[in-house]
């Protein structure tokens, strides 16, 4: 493998054109359309000054358009020092096909500030979100039917609050101002479900994956979710809501925790709630007590496990690693874990991946519903949830009556009668639309995996999915 490891690693950007590049090869597309949907269409760079701590500080902001065969645009946008324009214009890409991939009804897009939030107080890091807001409104590049930006890396509820408002400010009679952005708090226009909507789609997604015994066997498996062994790289927002959700629905026990200042590890299982008290408290994963630490964190992806969750940043599975991975099946939480030359050694081993482009899919299937939400102005459940109830109330009664009349005995049991007498609320139907939509996605990738001699991995076929789609919508435009 050394001469592997002599090979130049391909950047993200080079990692996301070479697996579109490995996909249209295998597709008939005009040359002309297969470069329209390649490239991407725009990409704005904003430098714009806020007078913090007595002087004027410059920043670099981004905003990258992939593809306007469907509109609005969306994608989210981060804090990082790193981001770069190559970044986000491969960011962006990947919202297109992810988009089409889960149907939901939008183009790609991506934004990006060059900036450390931790350096920043609450009130400077509003003031310099206001004026990137700002600075992207005025250009359309927040609009509600034209880009819709949501939270990333370095981002939450409270920027996209910010966001809302200063788009709001600007737009006094805009009277769908809400759904300029996703991700908002419950207070500001956002949807129940959100906050852990990306590691909600992940656990649906391996939930889904563990429903067909021929997947199971590719990935040399066997059984259900439960008592497998997952390594969680990140314990971030998607990191956190895929472990915890796995270990206590699904009986998965979550071995090994990577953070940026080293990792833990425990054969028996992590308790995720704890650690992640833990991390809040005191900014890592050091000193904890009930668990190993190691500062190499990146040595605890090469431990031996069932599943392995990458969910914070990209290119953590390189060249450098690839062939030390013990994992049979690796679920993409974050963007881009597992760069092009990685994913080569990885398929040749036999290891399955389920990719980025589907497995965080969650995120932007429920901003999707928020953005309908927003739109149609009322809460989801608000209109028939009682109507529902009182429906299945009338079954229950008359099942009771029956029962009396005829001196049958039946009894319902509690248990079924609180579960069959609770109409759906929001929070119910976001979670059974995404729970629908991550089935429904991974099926047409698995489709074209097992029908295709030419498509041996699910990467391939989830980029000749989504290329299709994206493809079917530019021909319906004329183009």
């Amino acid at each position: 493998m050394n001469d592997m490891s002599a090979k130049t690693e391909p950047s993200f950007r080079e990692s996301v054109d070479l697996m579109f590049n490995r996909a249209v090869a295998l597709m008939d597309l005009p040359p002309g359309l297969e470069e329209k949907i390649r490239v991407c269409n725009a990409t704005y760079t904003l430098r714009f000054g806020v007078r913090l701590r007595g002087q004027i500080q410059t920043f670099t902001g981004y905003r990258s358009v992939h593809s306007e065969h469907m509109e609005p645009v969306k994608g989210g946008i981060r804090y990082a020092i790193g981001v770069n324009q190559d970044e986000v214009e491969a960011l962006a890409a990947l919202m297109t096909y992810k988009c089409a991939l889960v149907e939901a009804p939008f183009g790609g897009s991506k934004g990006g500030l060059r900036i450390n939030p931790r350096e920043y107080d609450e009130h400077e890091l509003e003031l310099i979100t206001r004026r990137f807001a700002y600075e992207l409104a005025k250009r359309d590049l927040i609009h509600p039917s034209q880009n819709v930006p949501a939270p990333d890396m370095g981002t939450g509820e409270r920027e996209m609050a910010w966001i809302a408002d200063q788009y709001k400010r600007m737009n006094t009679t805009d009277i769908n101002s809400a759904a300029c952005v996703t991700g908002k708090p419950l207070n500001a226009g956002g949807i129940s479900g959100r906050v852990e909507a990306t590691g909600r789609g992940v656990q649906y997604a391996l939930q889904e994956f563990f429903r067909h015994p021929e997947d199971i066997k590719a990935a040399k498996l066997s059984g259900t979710l439960d008592g497998k062994r997952v390594i969680v790289q990140g314990l971030g927002n998607v990191g956190y809501h895929a472990a915890k959700f796995l270990s206590e629905e699904d009986g998965s026990v979550i071995t090994g925790i990577i953070e940026r200042d080293g990792a833990l590890f425990n054969p028996k299982g992590l308790d995720v709630e704890s650690v992640h008290r833990w991390i809040a408290k005191h900014g890592g994963v050091t000193g904890y007590p009930d668990a190993a630490h190691t500062a190499e964190g990146a040595a605890v992806l090469e431990e031996d496990c069932d599943i392995l969750s990458p969910a914070a940043l990209e290119g953590v599975i390189n060249l450098s690693n690839a062939d030390r991975i013990k994992a049979n099946l690796i679920i993409e939480a974050a963007n881009g874990p597992v760069t092009a030359g990685a994913d080569d050694i990885l398929r040749e081993k036999g290891v399955v991946i389920i990719p980025d482009m589907y497995a965080n899919a969650g995120g932007v299937t429920v901003s999707y519903f928020e953005w309908v939400k927003n739109l149609s102005h009322i809460r989801f459940g608000r209109m028939q949830r009682r109507q529902e109830e009182s429906r299945h109330q009338l079954v229950v009664d008359e099942l009771e009556r029956l029962s009396a009349d005829k001196q049958l005995g039946w009894t319902l049991s509690p248990d079924f009668k609180t579960k069959y007498l609770r109409g759906a609320g929001e929070l119910e139907l976001v979670r059974s639309g995404l729970d629908d939509t991550m089935r429904i996605a991974y099926q047409s990738m698995r489709e074209v995996w097992h029908s295709r001699e030419d498509v041996d991995d699910l990467r391939t076929a989830a980029y000749l999915v989504a290329i299709t789609k994206v493809a079917a919508s530019y021909r319906a435009k004329g183009l």
